[in-house]
Parts: structure tokens; C-alpha cells; sequence
């Protein structure tokens, strides 16, 4: 779906989502545009309210204040919203975050968030997952900020692995989830090279062709009635 395309590329990456909506000539919301909008939130709802990670064991690779202090714990990832994280000790350089999902699971789809409040501070991210006793790198991010979805082909493990690279000072998380997209146009095979990959360029492609033809066909319909007007 088009719509979800373009939700993946501004709301998951941190901006707005202006969908600029027009009213008929009636001054309503045409019946056909309310349909698609009902269906976009429905499709939201199927997929980002079951997060596959609500079961997980988390550990990680440091706590600020050691394992006794609540505030800064792994599991603060599992809670919505930007005020509750998890705290690396600090001045240290290994940041990760490891999931034990408790049972095979599939999915294509990460969302993670910072507090933003305290600063966008991650600059390069990774996720991995691990396969026939390997760990096998999925996807690569750059910047997380308020919030960030990575979309990437299907797979399927109990084991995961969130590796921050890069930051500009001590990494937070306030938020991390795993989630399944089943109406993506996403490739689900799974890349040898250990690094995964989809391809969106169809759905843009085909997004530019259809707002190409709508531009034309308005086009073609002003000038027949500036010609028409013309001729009376």
C-alpha cells in the first residue's frame, strides 16, 4: 500500500506525515479517501500494536549504576514513550543490546526510539540475529532520534543482537520493537552475504508514474476549459 510506503518513509524517519487530504466539492471528505484513510490506520494497528519483543529476556552489554538500578535497566526498553531507558555505563565503547525472544519468531520490521529530550545521540546502528549458530548481520541504520522504522526481507530467529557503532556521546534506548509487516512489498530472501536488503524503488517508481499521469490529465483538462472559455 502506498500510503504505508510513505509512512515508513516519514514518520519512520523522523518526520511529520502531512497527507494533505483535499475536500470534494462538497466541502467533505470524499467516501473513496475516508475508505483508504480507515484502511491505513487499520494497517498501522495490525502491525505496530503486537510488538514481538514484549516476551523477551533482554541483557546488556553494560548498566549505568549496575544491575540494581531500575532506571537505566534493558527491560526500560519494552515501555512506551521517551522518558523511561536504557543507560550504558559510561565512557565505555561496546553498546548492545541482546533479546532472547524465548521462541522462534519471523519478522521484518524494527522500530527504535531515543529520549530524544536528552539529545539525538546515536549516529550508526545494527541489528543482528542469530542463525544456525552464527550471528548474521540484517540491517544497518544511520540516527535514530525520536523515532526510526527499518524495514528489511523476513527472518526468522529466537536470538537478537541491537549494536550501536557510533554515537556522539553515551547511548540511551528508550524504546526497541520487533514487529511482522505482511502487506510490505518487501524481498524476503535472505542474503548470503550476511546483510539484507529490500527494495521500496518499485512502489516509488510507480508512485512518480501515477502523480505524472494525474498532473497530465489535470493539465489537459485546464487548458480544454481555458479553450472553451476562449471560444465563447
Amino acid at each position: 500500500m502506498r500510503l504505508l510506503d510513505i509512512y515508513y518513509n516519514s514518520v519512520g524517519r523522523n518526520c511529520l506525515l502531512l497527507l494533505n487530504v483535499p475536500p470534494n466539492s462538497s466541502g467533505l471528505l470524499s467516501a473513496e479517501d475516508t475508505q483508504v484513510l480507515q484502511e491505513f490506520a487499520e494497517l498501522r494497528k495490525l502491525i505496530f500494536s503486537n510488538n514481538l519483543a514484549k516476551n523477551a529476556l533482554f541483557s546488556a552489554s553494560s548498566t549505568r549504576e549496575g544491575t540494581n538500578d531500575s532506571r537505566f535497566k534493558p527491560f526500560n526498553v519494552l515501555e512506551e514513550g521517551i522518558y523511561t531507558y536504557w543507560a550504558p555505563e559510561e565512557n565505555q565503547s561496546d553498546w548492545e543490546l541482546h533479546l532472547d525472544l524465548q521462541e522462534s519468531l519471523s519478522f521484518n520490521v524494527l522500530r527504535v526510539q531515543e529520549p530524544i529530550h536528552m539529545g539525538q545521540r546515536i549516529i550508526e546502528f545494527h541489528l543482528e540475529i542469530k542463525k544456525d549458530g552464527d550471528w548474521k548481520k540484517v540491517i544497518n541504520g544511520t540516527t535514530v532520534g525520536y523515532q526510526r522504522f527499518l524495514q528489511f526481507p523476513t527472518v526468522e530467529s529466537q536470538h537478537l543482537k541491537f549494536v550501536i557503532d557510533k554515537t556522539r556521546a553515551d547511548p540511551f534506548i528508550s524504546f526497541l520493537g520487533i514487529h511482522m509487516d505482511k502487506f510490505s512489498s518487501v524481498d524476503n530472501k535472505f542474503d548470503n552475504s550476511s546483510q539484507l536488503h529490500f527494495n521500496s524503488s518499485v512502489v516509488l517508481q510507480q508512485a512518480r508514474w501515477n502523480h505524472f499521469l494525474n498532473s497530465s490529465e489535470l493539465l489537459q483538462q485546464t487548458t480544454q476549459n481555458h479553450a472553451q472559455s476562449a471560444a465563447m
